[in-house]
């Protein structure tokens, strides 16, 4: 797979991708039902559409051509040399197949001036926590507002980037 730059074209299939990645991780922690609340809401094709265009980040797919088996989305926070990386997901049949670090890698390249990449991570998912410190992610804290709006708490991992 190769990574670029989302495209309005891309975002019924990145919804799609969302919904089952989130499913599969998430119904075993919150329920299916409050899965697909938080999926309706956070990954409409309306919001979404909304990060396309918005200043200061970066929106990246990987694709075979055929299918989109990842997403991105990081943006600036109002310290241009933090970045939070909002999302990172592969499709459960894709992952450990170095999507995600591909992903990774090119947001790290897309904010040359950034010296702190910030995320946030539910505790209970042991596979993207153990991602993240494989890739020099440290615990950095906790909020009780994962994604800002969501009363989810979530442990808050930062990198230190050159």
């Amino acid at each position: 797979m190769f990574v670029r730059t989302a495209s309005e074209r891309d975002l019924a299939a990145i919804r799609t991708l969302l919904v089952e990645t989130w499913h599969a991780t998430y119904d075993a922690i919150y329920g299916a039902r409050r899965v697909s609340e938080i999926t309706d809401d956070w990954h409409s094709i309306a919001s979404l559409k909304a990060r396309l265009n918005r200043p200061n980040s970066e929106f990246l797919v990987a694709d075979d051509g055929k299918r989109i088996g990842g997403m991105a989305y990081a943006s600036a926070t109002t310290d241009p040399k933090v970045i939070l990386l909002n999302q990172l997901y592969v499709r459960p049949d894709c992952q450990r197949q170095g999507i995600g670090q591909s992903l990774l890698d090119e947001i790290e390249a897309s904010f040359p001036e950034a010296r702190t990449l910030r995320l946030e991570v539910e505790e209970a998912n042991a596979p993207a926590i153990g991602f993240y410190e494989a890739n020099g992610f440290r615990p950095a804290g906790r909020t009780v507002d994962c994604g800002g709006g969501s009363g989810i708490p979530a442990l808050v991992l930062e990198k230190q980037l050159a």
